[in-house]
């Protein structure tokens, strides 16, 4: 099996879909090191599945790396690949987080979804899955309730 290029460094254009998308690794320079990595993403946006009006959430995704860290702009790629999906709230940070944990196999990941209200109801989703490591600081994600997200 060849060995795929990473994207970093080069001009790539924006993936069609998410299933479409390329999520790169690279490897974690500190396996034998307990650490909390964070990728914040104020600006998500992807479609109502009903109306096709656009959605837009501040995403928080923490983890603690094993082997491979999830290389930045190609996270940047992906979750801009949503902006001309359709799907619900929960659908999207749940299937982002399910979808990273897959790839990466860290030893804990959790992300929040902090959705800006649509009807006048924010919905925030939140998943997480395997063992935080005691030894771990783990931050408030920092996004306040609701009151304009600001």
């Amino acid at each position: 099996m060849a060995k795929k290029t990473l994207q970093l460094g080069r001009t790539v254009p924006t993936p069609d879909s998410p299933s479409k998308a390329q999520l790169d690794t690279v490897p974690n320079p500190h396996p034998d090191t307990n650490y909390l990595a964070r990728f914040t993403a104020p600006e998500f946006t992807t479609l109502c599945k009903i109306t096709g009006q656009p959605d837009f959430a501040h995403l928080v995704i923490d983890y603690v790396p094993a082997k491979v860290l999830l290389e930045s702009k190609s996270l940047k790629l992906y979750l801009t690949s949503f902006r001309n999906e359709d799907a619900f709230h929960e659908d999207c940070t749940v299937g982002i987080g399910k979808r990273l944990f897959t790839l990466l196999k860290p030893k804990w990941l959790r992300i929040g979804g902090y959705w800006y209200p649509r009807g006048g109801i924010p919905i925030d989703v939140f998943w997480q899955a395997g063992k935080l490591p005691k030894d771990v600081w783990v931050p408030d994600q920092g996004v306040a309730t609701y009151r304009g997200r600001g």
